[in-house]
């Protein structure tokens, strides 16, 4: 097996050349970076990542805990993550937390064994445990998509955020629909406790109020973030003696749920009831009608939670920052509008 010190001989250089090369440590003049990577492709160098640990206390890993297997949404985070830490030049070990609290703890503390250099979480809705792990441990975390609010002590654990805004979108899709005609707008919300489901909750209301709606509480439903939970609550919203003539749905999941609801009461979208939903996703538009929906920027919050991880990294006492990018309104058909032309993007 090829060491560094052969790479160095093969490229004419210093070992100490081949290390700042292949670690990034400090700047090489270009035609010498080159010579040095042809001479790692040449003799196959690969580099020994045990050993680096041992001497600089680091891994180059990220633990990843989020529940991409029980919710479609968190691929396409995992997708922007796993690019952003690869190229950075970071491994990425992923754990499912299942949206339950004490699993959550429990992975957690399994991906803080492996040694990774930090975490990027999804919080559950009860993330006491995971909070008081991370800050009895000191270990640096960015939490993504749904917010926690950690105590903020002097010396204490400071938590980076990287999220999607909630409320204004879900006010826009409200608008939207009360500027269709509508008077009766229902909403199946998310699992209670999460920050995601409470904005929403925020903009379905804010929404009503701009449009001078009265805010009916017979109008909201949970259907806890899952398929079958929206299934069950819009089943509930439909037995009502005057039931909505428009849903918005709080996540993908509870879209599909929501449709399987429909059918089953053999109500037609948008003739007999309109649909938007938060979170687009890649087989929104083979809906028939097509689904209007908000698009949340997925991949870009799971890369940019990697980039604030690593200033973490580099800097360990910066203030704590929230990032929240913007979302964008798709506009299809099954809001009721005849066409896909004319709505502001």
């Amino acid at each position: 097996m090829a060491t560094m010190a052969d790479v160095a001989r093969s490229a004419g250089v210093s070992v100490a050349t081949v290390s700042h090369v292949l670690n990034g440590t400090r700047p090489v003049l270009p035609h010498t970076r080159q010579a040095v990577l042809d001479a790692v492709e040449e003799l196959g160098y690969t580099t020994n990542t045990l050993a680096r640990a041992l001497v600089t206390s680091r891994t180059r890993s990220i633990g990843l805990a989020v529940s991409a297997i029980s919710n479609p949404y968190f691929t396409e985070i995992l997708q922007g993550v796993e690019a952003a830490a690869l190229e950075a030049g970071y491994s990425l070990l992923l754990a499912d937390p299942h949206d339950d609290p004490g699993h959550e703890r429990k992975v957690v503390q399994l991906l803080h064994e492996r040694r990774v250099d930090g975490m990027i979480v999804a919080p559950s809705a009860d993330p006491r445990g995971l909070l008081a792990y991370l800050g009895r441990h000191d270990v640096p975390a960015v939490f993504l998509d749904r917010l926690v609010k950690a105590p903020e002590t002097d010396g204490g654990p400071r938590f980076d955020q990287v999220c999607a805004d909630s409320a204004e979108p879900t006010s826009r899709l409200v608008a939207h629909l009360a500027g269709l005609g509508h008077r009766r707008i229902g909403m199946v919300a998310g699992l209670p406790g999460l920050s995601t489901t409470t904005e929403r909750i925020m903009g379905y209301r804010s929404g009503l109020a701009f449009a001078g709606l009265p805010y009916d509480e017979r109008l909201l439903a949970h259907g806890d973030s899952e398929s079958a939970g929206a299934e069950v609550a819009v089943a509930a919203l439909l037995s009502q003696a005057v039931p909505p003539t428009a849903l918005i749905t709080g996540n993908n999941a509870m879209t599909i749920g929501a449709l399987r609801a429909l059918r089953a009461h053999r109500l037609s979208v948008p003739d007999d009831i309109a649909l938007c939903c938060f979170d687009d996703f890649a087989w929104a538009d083979l809906f028939s009608p097509r689904l209007t929906a908000i698009a949340q920027p997925s991949k870009d919050i799971g890369a940019r939670a990697v980039r604030v991880l690593l200033e973490r990294l580099a800097e360990p006492d910066r203030p704590a920052r929230t990032l929240r990018l913007p979302c964008t309104f798709v506009h299809r058909t099954s809001c009721g509008c005849p066409s896909e032309e004319g709505i502001p993007s």
